[in-house]
């Protein structure tokens, strides 16, 4: 509790937290990584930790906004691109898929809700991990499929995308989602066959997916 309520009083680094606790710094990390894999905080691209989503969920707000914005988002998103469609939380050193839309008919890239994933390979790990702090970026990048210099072509682009990386035939594309702190909170990704969308989906439907992700970020 003396974590969380260190970050209540204003975002800090690792060596403000310690100070605020008085606890050693390997604990406050550990303690701090605990509560970020819940949720319950979350670090941003400065390193310092913030309070996380699930604490307004836990104090009476149960719906969870994120997923009540792709609820009304992510089926459009389908409907314009004909392609599955989902949604990445990162959690720890992995990311999770928390909301899908799916096309009625014809080859797709189905990945169920609940899904945990890599954060080594494909194009949301990208938008994930290119919005991370430092230190889990150093911990990744050894064993991704892709560079450091990947991940800031991410940054400065606005998008990612990738060609086989997830799975053997299967290309995507995703865009970071902000939320009202403009920290950026899940990546909203589409996917298909490549023999279908091509080994540079980013060339189709990048505009798109960044108006996806505006729209996530005006409903948050």
């Amino acid at each position: 509790m003396a974590v969380l309520h260190a970050v209540a009083e204003q975002p800090c680094g690792l060596a403000e937290l310690c100070a605020r606790t008085g606890l050693p710094r390997a604990t406050a990390h550990r303690l701090a990584v605990g509560l970020e894999v819940h949720r319950l905080l979350a670090r941003g691209t400065d390193g310092k930790w913030r309070p996380g989503d699930a604490l307004s969920e836990l104090s009476g707000n149960t719906a969870d906004p994120l997923l009540e914005a792709a609820g009304a988002v992510l089926p459009r998103l389908r409907d314009i691109t004909g392609e599955s469609v989902q949604l990445y939380r990162k959690e720890g050193m992995s990311r999770v898929c928390v909301a899908t839309a799916e096309p009625p008919a014809g080859l797709r890239d189905t990945v169920p809700i609940g899904s945990r994933l890599p954060m080594t390979a494909g194009s949301g790990a990208k938008v994930l991990l290119a919005w991370a702090d430092p230190a889990t970026q150093r911990s990744l990048l050894a064993d991704a499929a892709f560079s450091e210099r990947t991940l800031l072509d991410v940054r400065r682009r606005g998008w990612a995308q990738s060609a086989g990386e997830r799975e053997p035939g299967v290309a995507s594309v995703s865009a970071p989602v902000r939320n009202s702190q403009g920290l950026v909170v899940a990546a909203v990704s589409v996917s298909g066959p490549i023999d279908r969308i091509g080994r540079r989906p980013g060339a189709r439907w990048a505009a798109d997916l960044l108006a996806a992700a505006e729209a996530l970020q005006t409903r948050l």
